[in-house]
């Protein structure tokens, strides 16, 4: 069930809207949650789920609830999409859900000043929602051509463990472009901790040695593709492959060592 209290609601009709935003850590963006009045609590009729990874929607949450995929590279923005079919599609879109008293109301209501307000608000809480965070860049900075590797031992409250910091320059600012959190407890690593900030947590039974694994990744071949994941394309482009692998060697060394250093 859906908590109302949380987000905002908007509309006093028949139809009408609750937007929240979403962290799930490995995703995130708006979700917009269709109501259709006539129960108690209020029925969800459509579910239009806006994340930055894996954008869907869904068909009768509460019936059937048929769950589809939106693709972003045909589509493009996710919360675009969403408003342009509640513009021009409403009525179709609760039909298919199974909702034909709610798809007549929408069809002979103007429902204009809700979906503006509806579009407004969506716009600003995708924005204001973003959760990101910003790290410490490292004790040891390592050059390494197009990006840079910045390692410090994070000593947390509940945690403790190696952190590596792959810097960048975006627009003349230094950048954090991905992050491995080598932790005891629960270790994992973020792309784009400044944008998208996806968190994917290692299993520690797979991979009992997370710092290892990160440098297996790393010395493996594996960055290129993770910056371009992770949004940074440019900074993928420009590794050298020299360059990167005798940084590297230094990374494991300094790493290691710093590892050793702080579980005597």
């Amino acid at each position: 069930m859906i908590d109302r209290s949380v987000g905002e609601n908007i509309g006093s009709g028949k139809v009408n809207f609750n937007i929240q935003y979403r962290d799930l850590l490995s995703d995130q963006g708006l979700c917009i949650h269709v109501f259709g009045q006539g129960s108690d609590p209020d029925e969800e009729l459509l579910r239009f789920d806006c994340f930055d990874h894996q954008p869907h929607y869904h068909y009768g949450p509460e019936k059937e609830n048929k769950r589809l995929m939106l693709d972003k590279t045909t589509e493009g923005d996710s919360l675009d999409w969403v408003l342009a079919q509640l513009k021009s599609r409403f009525p179709e879109m609760l039909e298919r859900a199974g909702y034909e008293d709610f798809a007549k109301h929408v069809s002979s209501t103007d429902m204009s000043e809700d979906i503006e307000e509806l579009s407004k608000k969506s716009y600003q809480m995708s924005q204001e929602g973003r959760r990101t965070v910003i790290h410490d860049r490292g004790d040891v900075i390592l050059e390494a051509g197009s990006i840079k590797f910045g390692v410090e031992y994070r000593h947390l409250s509940a945690d403790e463990g190696v952190a590596i910091h792959v810097l960048g320059d975006v627009n003349g600012d230094e950048v954090e472009l991905l992050t491995f959190d080598c932790f005891k407890n629960s270790p994992h690593y973020h792309y784009g901790p400044r944008a998208g900030n996806q968190r994917l947590y290692l299993d520690t039974t797979a991979y009992p040695d997370s710092l290892r694994w990160a440098l297996n990744v790393l010395k493996g071949g594996k960055l290129g593709s993770m910056l371009s994941r992770a949004g940074y394309s440019d900074h993928a482009n420009g590794l050298n492959p020299a360059v990167l692998s005798d940084t590297l060697n230094k990374l494991e060394e300094v790493a290691v060592g710093m590892d050793r250093e702080n579980n005597k």
